[in-house]
């Protein structure tokens, strides 16, 4: 019989959730091997029977036991608090680190003679003990939740406590593995999906904030779909989560597709699928790359339930913009821009345009050490998307004004040439860009050019449209 909780629904409903079975296999196995578990340090200070229960942990040989005693190290974990926790933190990376004479004596054994035994023998001297207490405290029942809400703390402490670094490069190495793609399952999310769920799309939601149910309903209608990745260690959690609006065109402002008074297309009209918001919900994660499948998975599924749809294209915020603006120190140089009427004033506004879109087309096509210098475009463009349009005031929200001046642009997935995009981009920092973004990179004719300078005197190299 499944275990199951109650959750309320939106509309004030009550819906089941399924305990995932992860948990329930392996709640099981620790309830029957409390028995034969050596469980220490009951009585003492929760400080000092921490580390005792690490320390037993990693020499428990029963898989039944090991679960035991992983869920006592999770259950003392979780009494410690302050100065306490940060000891315990302490003691894993200090403690269960790779033995220095077994790593010098591996490390010569190959120097002298290299070899695809010594390399492995190096390797596993290499490894520290700590990996394998984390894969051990994985055991537990709610192992894998208790391990990525312990990386989301240390990433709160690692700058103060640099000590630490080396457990969260170690979390960091294996949550790459627990959460390969092969393990993650492509959902998508309506409003017939549990409550529980949809309340962490509202609290998750990092792009466009969903203004409560009825913000959420709207974009969960006939003309919108929302799919996320999950995994089987935390069933009910969102990894991550993708919006997506079916419209007519290249949609190049966000306000009408968050508009909640109209009513819904009928989908099979739409011949564009934009994609208007990605987000990451488990900070504990951080690091880990889900984006790039989720995008080119939803494709083929959009392309699967709706084959009319021609274009797949992105509605995207550039959030270094501003920043970097203010960092060339031309900010002065754009007349109005400090005016607070200035998106609303006609004569400003156009003035302002041209200027604008050429500084966001230089920005959008630098590059640093070989790669974009804006992280979305980064993304993106790593992704295999072209550069496809910079869209004037496509983000008129406070947050779209403060972090790039509104504008907004387009990437484009082709479905034939994603992976020709995504080479040229890795293999040399190419940005493939569309033939309007070249005509906003070619040297300014009118007598007043603020951004000659950064666009510099010659016309930047085009990437030819992929």
């Amino acid at each position: 019989m499944q275990d199951v909780a109650r959750e309320p629904g939106p509309a004030g409903t009550t819906l089941t959730a399924t305990r995932g079975w992860l948990e329930r296999l392996w709640a099981g196995i620790a309830d029957r091997g409390r028995a034969y578990a050596d469980v220490p340090g009951l009585g003492l200070p929760p400080l000092e029977r921490a580390r005792l229960l690490a320390r037993a942990l990693l020499s428990e040989r029963g898989e039944a036991s090991g679960a035991a005693v992983a869920r006592e190290l999770h259950e003392a974990c979780g009494q410690l608090a302050g100065p306490d926790r940060i000891a315990f933190f302490r003691f894993l990376a200090e403690e269960f680190a790779p033995d220095p004479a077994k790593l010098r004596a591996a490390a010569e054994a190959w120097l002298s003679a290299p070899g695809v035994d010594a390399a492995a023998r190096l390797a596993e001297a290499a490894e520290a003990p700590r990996q394998e207490l984390l894969r051990r405290m994985n055991m537990a029942p709610g192992g894998t939740a208790a391990l990525v809400a312990l990386r989301e703390e240390l990433l709160g402490l690692t700058r103060g406590e640099p000590a630490l670094r080396v457990l969260d490069s170690d979390l960091r190495h294996l949550f790459a593995s627990w959460f390969n793609r092969g393990f993650l399952e492509l959902r998508r999310i309506d409003w017939q999906t549990p409550a529980a769920v949809l309340e962490k799309l509202i609290r998750y939601e990092a792009v466009h904030e969903i203004q409560g149910w009825d913000d959420l309903r709207r974009r969960l209608q006939a003309d919108r779909r929302c799919f996320g990745f999950f995994h089987p260690a935390l069933p009910g959690e969102p990894l991550i989560f993708v919006e997506v609006a079916l419209v007519r065109g290249m949609a190049e402002a966000v306000q009408p597709l968050l508009a909640r008074g109209e009513a819904p297309a009928a989908p099979r009209e739409a011949d564009t699928a934009i994609f208007y918001s990605i987000s990451n919900c488990q900070e504990g994660l951080r690091g880990i790359s889900f984006g790039n499948f989720l995008i080119k998975q939803v494709v083929e599924e959009l392309k699967a339930e709706l084959p009319q749809l021609t274009r797949f294209a992105t509605l995207s915020p550039v959030p270094g913009f501003r920043r970097w603006l203010e960092k060339q120190g031309a900010m002065e140089e754009l007349d109005g821009l400090a005016d607070a009427d200035w998106t609303t004033d006609e004569s400003k506004r156009e003035a302002l345009r041209a200027p604008l879109l050429r500084a966001a087309a230089a920005y959008l096509t630098q590059r640093n050490d070989g790669k974009a210098t804006d992280p979305v475009a980064r993304f993106h463009l790593g992704n295999g998307a072209r550069l496809e349009r910079i869209n004037f005031l496509g983000n008129t929200s406070p947050r779209g004004i403060r972090e790039s001046f509104g504008v907004m642009v387009n990437y484009l997935y082709d479905r034939d040439r994603i992976e020709a995009n995504h080479e040229r981009f890795v293999q040399s920092g190419e940005v493939v860009r569309s033939p309007a973004v070249d005509a906003l990179l070619k040297p300014s004719q009118a007598p007043r050019s603020p951004f000659a300078r950064l666009l510099g005197s010659e016309e930047k190299p085009a990437g030819r449209p992929g």
